[in-house]
């Protein structure tokens, strides 16, 4: 039997009364950014921890407006979105020190996309080896440094940077 540990989940799963329709709006919405791990809020768009990353600082990036789909951006959102990537690989690039990124977006349910409803970019730090033998035979990944600490360290050089 395969286990892995992952406490962060547990609030998520014993989370009491219903869920939101768009975690994405309530999260943006709620004024807690560190406890929802958001990192930084642009006039038309944010970005936060994702909560399970396929790497350290594998983060997700949206606009504001729950919309679904590319074509439904207006060109505020398309170009805040890649403004606020380019500022989050230069921070990570010095905070975490990656050798690349995978910068996606699924569009729809069968493309991949676990909230098809409100549109998102991942943006997933990469490094040389990453995909190690747990990954490659047993399918799992490992992600070695607690969420909170990644998102800690990533808001202090956003702080650094005057722009949290």
């Amino acid at each position: 039997m395969e286990r892995l540990w992952a406490p962060w989940r547990a609030a998520y799963v014993t989370q009491e009364g219903p869920r939101p329709d768009c975690i994405f709006c309530a999260k943006l919405q709620d004024n807690r950014d560190e406890e929802n791990l958001l990192l930084l809020r642009y006039p038309h768009t944010f970005a936060l921890m994702n909560l399970y990353p396929y790497n350290n600082g594998h983060l997700l990036l949206a606009p504001n407006r729950h919309v679904g789909d590319i074509c439904e951006l207006t060109p505020e959102e398309s170009a805040e979105l890649m403004a606020l990537s380019q500022e989050l690989v230069k921070v990570i690039r010095r905070v975490m020190n990656p050798d690349g990124f995978n910068i996606g977006i699924n569009l729809g349910k069968v493309a991949g996309a676990g909230i098809p409803e409100h549109f998102h970019i991942h943006l997933v730090p990469r490094w040389e080896g990453d995909t190690s033998f747990m990954t490659v035979f047993g399918e799992v990944r490992v992600i070695p440094e607690d969420l909170k600490a990644t998102y800690a360290k990533l808001k202090k050089a956003l702080e650094e940077a005057g722009r949290a």
